[in-house]
């Protein structure tokens, strides 16, 4: 018989991950010839663990600290059941819900949720996340777990539809991240419904990207317009060089001319999306040489922000009344190649997406010269 419960930290219980898959790691208690495992809420990949400590990444040391309270929190339960008289193992997940609710607030538990759902991430997710946080945060209409109710959800929804935000965007940068934040509330057991199983929220998921490119008349005019500044000038080369190439913002801060190849004669662009690991082949355009070759083959990159900041400017000065950010350049670009005949397959490797359903969905619209212009075709043969 064993006098006190052991309890030891154990990592890829079911020996699931390898060099690119992470593991949970759980705290093992055992009494008695019975065993319990408590979730310690995060996984990393087996590069990162070594004896009993999480290591050689930048969150170690907070990922650690949680790790050390979480075994701190469980001995002092023990101790507790001791003075009691009743050692009950299987009742420690529960009191450990009880001391964590008492004091716990839902937004402090977003903070800390949000350490190790940005693990991994890309800097941009990363961002994303702190977005919502100093969002949610500043609102401020939900502290508590008691305030997590449909009337909330509406109330949270009405006040991203003063900000003038379409669907999509409240959905994806805002109700995603909270509803997850629910759900990992649940699946802890600090909450028991969510209100987003009842309250509908509009999506409109598959309409994500339609609208959000210039038709081929105003990206000529954002390409050829003479600008008063050379900080606009390179952002308008920034913008060009993104729709010839149809990257990203991120793809586009970490283009690296020596991913460059030739194929068939041809400059081609090499790469895997930061977002969501998928190749991509982008051959480049003369127009997208040209600009790499203005700036010595090193691009003039800003902040995300800042990009997106200019850009508003540059709308301006071309006469385009449109919220212009660094993505309408890739729904711009392969708007533009659709609509020029390329294959939905090829721009769908261009763009790096896992599927043309992707492809069609998000980009391909056709402009109305394009109709026009296919339908004089056909009364030509007529």
């Amino acid at each position: 018989m064993i006098s006190t419960p052991l309890l030891k930290l154990v990592y890829d219980r079911r020996h699931k991950a390898n060099a690119k898959k992470e593991a949970t790691i759980e705290l093992r208690v055992t009494y008695n010839y019975n065993q319990i495992y408590i979730n310690a809420g995060m996984r990393v990949l087996p590069k990162h663990w070594h004896n009993d400590t999480v290591v050689n990444c930048l969150d170690a040391p907070q990922m650690n600290k949680t790790l050390w309270n979480l075994v701190a929190k469980v001995r002092e339960i023990i101790s507790e059941m001791v003075e009691e008289g009743n050692i009950d193992i299987s009742d420690i997940p529960n009191r450990l819900r009880r001391k964590a609710s008492a004091s716990l607030r839902f937004c402090d538990y977003i903070a800390q949720r949000a350490t190790v759902r940005k693990y991994g991430k890309t800097t941009d997710s990363q961002q994303r996340y702190d977005r919502f946080y100093k969002f949610f945060k500043d609102w401020g209409q939900i502290n508590d777990f008691a305030e997590i109710t449909e009337a909330n959800v509406i109330a949270f929804d009405e006040h991203l539809n003063k900000t003038g935000m379409k669907p999509y965007s409240k959905w994806n940068n805002y109700h995603r991240f909270l509803n997850s934040f629910i759900i990992d509330a649940i699946n802890d057991d600090y909450l028991r419904r969510n209100p987003y199983k009842t309250v509908r929220i509009d999506k409109q998921k598959t309409n994500g990207g339609l609208g959000k490119h210039l038709t081929t008349e105003e990206f000529r005019r954002v390409r050829d317009i003479d600008l008063p500044t050379e900080s606009l000038d390179r952002v308008r080369d920034l913008f060009v060089f993104q729709t010839y190439t149809c990257l990203s913002y991120t793809d586009l801060a970490s283009f690296n001319v020596k991913d460059i190849t030739e194929i068939k004669g041809m400059k081609v662009y090499i790469g895997r999306r930061a977002k969501t690991k998928q190749t991509f082949t982008v051959p480049l355009l003369t127009p997208a040489l040209g600009i790499l070759h203005k700036y010595r083959n090193k691009l003039p990159i800003i902040s995300n922000v800042k990009y997106n900041e200019y850009l508003k400017v540059l709308a301006l000065h071309a006469n385009i009344d449109k919220p212009l950010s660094s993505h309408w350049a890739r729904h711009t670009g392969a708007s533009l190649l659709l609509n020029e005949g390329a294959d939905m397959k090829i721009v769908s490797k261009i763009c790096g997406h896992s599927s043309t359903r992707m492809t069609e969905q998000v980009y391909a619209k056709l402009f109305d010269e394009t109709v026009v212009d296919a339908i004089s075709a056909i009364n030509d043969k007529f």
